[in-house]
């Protein structure tokens, strides 16, 4: 037996199917089959057992799964010690954040990065969840958290602030139907998790109705832009938008930050150190975009 068999083994454990197995593991789902009948084969026994809902794991296959998941940690704990002694300034480096934080943020500085280090490769993973920094899918991340798992080290550079916005388009028409006495109701545009009125709404908009749900920011941002109505986002994503205007309520502070972290084996990494360094400065030129300083207000009644 060896780590590659127990890859496949892993991968099929954790997704139930050969073909979201292949998807993770970038293979054909006909090869995550042969290489698991291989294994099993090779074992002289079954660990998995095929249904029509998919794979589930046998008792052999349960008693295999705590000797994998250690080689697994094994192997991921010898990359990054391996990975944190190269001390060179140049070769690949996987930065992680989600599309908003990359476009708002990032990538319009990025290349001063790599003006100064041309020698490094970038590979930006764009992502709405949270990568593995343990396992390499990234090695150094930007992540919009109240606090990040206690295995990576970092810090909190800005505090997230948010506000609700409108279109300036959506904000006249809401004027010219007050100067008419018209009373419809707010339009309002809310996450796809938020089965009930958030506490803004109460609080300020208690008459307003759902027009739209969006599962990603920069769909939202796109709803607010084109009209659709009201919605809380952060400041960074909203006031970068010309056409939008910040709606002058209060509203409860968010213990959320932009925070900059890898993992603790990666810290003597030059080029991980350099990145970071890098990120945590351009994060804190930006920190009045972020903390809301810079918005656009408009009057609402």
């Amino acid at each position: 037996m060896n780590w590659d068999d127990l890859r496949f083994f892993l991968a099929l454990a954790r997704e139930g199917t050969v073909s979201g197995a292949g998807r993770v593991l970038e293979v054909k789902h006909t090869t995550v089959a042969r290489r698991i009948a291989g294994l099993e084969e090779q074992l002289g026994s079954r660990l998995f057992d095929r249904m029509s809902s998919g794979y589930a794991m046998t008792q052999v296959g349960e008693n295999l799964m705590p000797h994998a998941l250690g080689v697994e940690e094994l192997v991921n704990a010898a990359d990054r010690e391996v990975f944190g002694m190269d001390a060179e300034l140049s070769g690949s480096l996987k930065l992680a954040a989600s599309y908003d934080v990359f476009t708002c943020l990032i990538t319009p500085k990025l290349h001063l990065f790599t003006d100064k280090y041309p020698r490094i490769e970038l590979e930006l993973v764009s992502s709405t969840g949270l990568v593995d920094l343990g396992s390499r899918q990234a090695d150094i991340a930007l992540r919009l958290s109240p606090k990040p798992p206690e295995q990576l080290i970092g810090r909190k550079i800005v505090p997230l602030s948010h506000g609700v916005y409108a279109s300036e388009a959506y904000l006249e028409k809401r004027l010219e139907q007050k100067l008419e006495h018209k009373c419809d109701a707010e339009q309002l545009i809310l996450w796809g998790h938020e089965k009930t009125m958030p506490e803004w709404v109460v609080d300020h908009f208690p008459n307003a109705r759902v027009f739209a749900r969006a599962s990603e920011i920069m769909t939202m941002l796109d709803a607010v832009k084109n009209n659709f109505g009201l919605a809380r986002m952060p400041c960074y994503v909203a006031d970068a938008e010309p056409r939008l205007r910040r709606i002058d309520v209060s509203l409860t502070p968010s213990d959320w930050g932009v925070w900059v972290l890898s993992h603790a084996d990666l810290r003597s990494t030059a080029r991980v150190r350099a990145s970071r360094e890098f990120l945590i400065d351009i994060i804190e030129q930006q920190r009045e975009l972020i903390e809301g300083l810079n918005s656009r207000y408009s009057e609402f009644a």
